[in-house]
């Protein structure tokens, strides 16, 4: 008997404290965010801009700072791996990505990573639009699965955009485009 009424007053006393910290603290200082799975409707705030200084292959950059890139979510052909050869369609994917980045603005978003465990930061990439008469942007990560240049590869926790890479993908191969053409 006295252990259920420990019980009691254990559960009491924890209720009073939750819905202490609830109803009774300012609203503002609980921050839920942490539930909810990032969305593309706050790109703008979550993203930044910076310069490309080089393309490293066709899917990592180096931005200004000498720090290194790596697209979420796609994988291109290897070109500059030294333990393996020069893959089918590598080059054609590194200079692709040379043709729409190098030297330009990007705009980047981050997932849940941060950095992959080569210290590179992981981000989706679009071509920034500088001017103030287009609101168009070109999402580079879709862009090279959705012409053949990549595959679409998701590494869990970053998944916010994995379902249309793989329908990018989907329009790749059944239009034989890039990679799906040419490494059969």
């Amino acid at each position: 008997m006295r252990t259920n009424k420990w019980l009691i007053v254990y559960i009491a006393f924890t209720c009073v404290i939750f819905l202490y910290g609830i109803y009774l603290l300012p609203k503002k200082a609980i921050n839920f965010s942490f539930l909810f799975p990032p969305s593309s409707i706050n790109t703008i705030k979550l993203s930044e801009i910076k310069k490309v200084i080089r393309v490293v292959d066709g899917d990592t950059i180096e931005i200004e700072g000498k720090i290194k890139v790596r697209y979420i979510g796609i994988d291109t052909p290897e070109t500059v791996d030294p333990r393996k050869e020069v893959q089918c369609f590598g080059v054609e994917a590194s200079n692709k990505n040379k043709e729409l980045v190098e030297g330009k603005m990007i705009r980047m978003k981050k997932d849940i990573s941060n950095t992959d465990k080569y210290g590179r930061l992981l981000r989706y990439v679009w071509l920034a639009d500088t001017s103030a008469t287009s609101t168009a942007e070109l999402f580079i990560n879709d862009y090279l699965v959705r012409q053949g240049f990549a595959h679409a590869s998701t590494f869990p926790p970053d998944v916010a955009y994995s379902k249309q890479f793989i329908e990018a993908q989907s329009e790749a191969q059944k239009n034989n485009k890039g990679l799906w053409n040419k490494c059969k």
